[in-house]
């Protein structure tokens, strides 16, 4: 006989509320399993084709494993110290660039000159600013990323957690399927399954197109020889993830950048626009359609919503879970729409009539 609908709506919330309670009380402790889980997730198909074509799941999992950590040690030592270093030497040219703009503005708009001057007075408090706290918060952004994602999570922890979810996956699946209430499981199976499907279309599709980006942002701009062009794509490509983000930002720091350096050269400006506007176009019409599609059914507003909303309460751990819990949540809620309009709640006596 079947449990009441609200002593399972009980049981629900509590293992909700529980689900909740762990990952606040828990917070960085579980970092690394959650990003295991994540790589292991995002690996699976691979390990899944390998078996297709012949491999054992050992044996594809050994193979997937010992690329990705190669991968990871070629990023580490080559892209990775590049990146601090252009982050640090923006850092250090940033009182430089502000002197420029204020011989800039005060050759536009020679009003200014007045020592007495708001505008004055507050372009240099802003200059003071830079100066004094430029290398201090550069220092704080990088102890901040050590004390979250440090040497040993990296190095040791995750990959060994990534390799044994990846190995044991499609075990620790069909184990989960068969604890599944018997009554539910058909339902539990297509809900679940819609979430697999949007999480892959977005994760996977978004995490290919962020890659791409942020590789052609970084090549283009060092094409063009703009000054931490490398730091620029990279930070571009990143914040693709969420939508106009990384744009918006990108865009903004590198035109700005080229003002700096290129003042007065204006191909080389409309060079470093051009090559933001270009990415935009093949991200929307090309990359973005193929790799994500349109059925994905996160909304960006959604989407930034959740990012932000997890990210306040659980930190960075809440933002690498949001996509997931943001994916099931509109399943739920579409499957839940969908079961209520097919209720006699939503057609009330209509249905009679018509019959």
């Amino acid at each position: 006989m079947a449990l009441p609908v609200q002593q399972q709506a009980k049981y629900w919330g509590i293992a909700t509320v529980t689900f909740l309670g762990i990952m606040w009380v828990l917070g960085d402790v579980i970092l690394p399993f959650v990003l295991g889980a994540a790589i292991a997730y995002c690996l699976d198909p691979i390990a899944d084709r390998l078996e297709n074509m012949g491999a054992s799941r050992g044996l594809a999992t050994g193979i997937i494993t010992g690329l990705a950590l190669l991968a990871f040690v070629m990023a580490f030592l080559l892209i990775i110290p590049a990146f601090v270093e252009q982050a640090s030497g923006l850092v250090a040219q940033l009182p430089e660039m502000f002197t420029n703009l204020q011989g800039v503005v005060s050759e536009r708009f020679p009003e200014l000159g007045d020592a007495n001057s708001t505008i004055r007075q507050s372009l240099a408090a802003l200059g003071e600013t830079l100066r004094s706290k430029g290398n201090q918060l550069l220092d704080t952004v990088i102890a901040s990323v050590t004390g979250i994602v440090n040497v040993i999570v990296l190095l040791v922890i995750v990959p060994v957690v990534a390799f044994y979810l990846l190995y044991d996956w499609d075990h620790m699946v069909a184990k989960i399927d068969a604890l599944l209430p018997r009554d539910h499981a058909p339902t539990i199976r297509q809900i679940v399954g819609e979430i697999d499907r949007t999480m892959a279309g977005f994760v996977r599709g978004q995490g290919t197109v962020c890659l791409i980006l942020g590789s052609f942002y970084a090549i283009a701009l060092m094409l063009v020889g703009l000054n931490f062009g490398l730091m620029v794509g990279m930070v571009a490509g990143a914040l693709t993830f969420i939508p106009y983000v990384g744009a918006l930002v990108g865009g903004a720091l590198a035109i700005g950048l080229a003002l700096f350096q290129f003042w007065g050269e204006w191909h080389w400006i409309a060079a470093v626009a051009g090559i933001f506007f270009a990415g935009q176009f093949v991200e929307g019409n090309i990359l973005t359609p193929r790799l994500v599609g349109s059925s994905v059914g996160l909304h960006p507003v959604w989407l930034i919503f959740a990012l932000s909303a997890f990210g306040t309460m659980f930190g960075f751990v809440g933002m690498l879970v949001a996509v997931p819990v943001a994916a099931a949540i509109g399943v739920i809620l579409r499957f839940g729409l969908g079961q209520y309009q097919g209720s006699r709640l939503y057609k009330g006596l209509a249905e009679r009539d018509e019959a």
